[in-house]
């Protein structure tokens, strides 16, 4: 179970994953991250994991998983009960968000379980309202425009953790503007549904070693009132490898 300081707190849930394909009907999650914000956009802890999608795993030369990387990871039923419970009350934010939730509907229906209309945050979204846009609006583009440094691209932790920084800066304009204003409040009214226990629901979550641990102090970012820089040390150990 989660604990208190995460399961119903509300905020945000910053999501990414990696597939073995496009298509959310055809091909399956292989990995999955969750960056969690307070209602400041203050991080508080992230969760990763890799996930057996039950047969190949597609584009290696794109999320960088071979099939001997999952020895030992969880199918996405071991992990769809802890999951859920990390999204319960938060907006989900992602880039290209409604990738993300086509490929997480997805996965939850061939469970049974349909996903509520949450309110969503789309980064990419953001990024094309600003004034000046930026050059481009891949992740890349986006990241680099803003001046937030590097990070693991194409891992789902990489991918999240710079989507949640991402999301803080461009938040921290007007919140009018932005949407973000009352997306909080409204997520915490929607009625999510409970996932009867699965034996398959204990199994650890396993991380990608590369990524799975606390952010580069190299590669700090100037600048830091939410402390990004601080927090990024704390966050990694909080909840993985099924203690959530």
């Amino acid at each position: 179970m989660l604990s208190g300081r995460f399961q119903g707190s509300g905020g945000y849930a910053v999501v990414d994953l990696e597939a073995t394909g496009s298509s959310s009907r055809r091909h399956r999650v292989i990995e999955v991250a969750v960056v969690l914000l307070d209602r400041e956009c203050v991080p508080q802890g992230e969760f990763s994991t890799l996930i057996d999608p039950e047969g190949p795993v597609g584009p290696t030369h794109i999320h960088g998983i071979e099939g001997p990387d999952l020895g030992g990871a969880p199918t996405f039923a071991g992990i769809a009960p802890r999951l859920l419970g990390l999204l319960r009350g938060r907006v989900l934010v992602g880039h290209n968000v409604g990738c993300d939730r086509a490929f997480l509907a997805a996965e939850y229906a061939r469970l049974g379980v349909t996903l509520p209309a949450v309110p969503e945050l789309c980064t990419m979204r953001m990024a094309i309202s600003r004034v000046p846009a930026p050059r481009g609006f891949s992740l890349g583009a986006c990241v680099a425009d803003a001046g937030l440094g590097d990070w693991a691209a194409h891992t789902a932790l990489g991918d999240a953790r710079a989507t949640a920084r991402l999301f803080a800066h461009y938040a921290a304009d007007a919140p009018e503007r932005t949407g973000v204003s009352g997306a909080v409040e409204a997520a915490a009214g929607v009625e999510w549904p409970v996932i009867a226990h699965m034996p398959e629901a204990d199994a650890l979550w396993l991380g990608r070693r590369s990524v799975d641990r606390p952010v580069d102090r190299s590669a700090e970012i100037p600048n830091d009132p939410k402390g990004w820089n601080d927090s990024a040390q704390q966050m990694v150990p909080n909840v993985r490898n099924g203690s959530a």
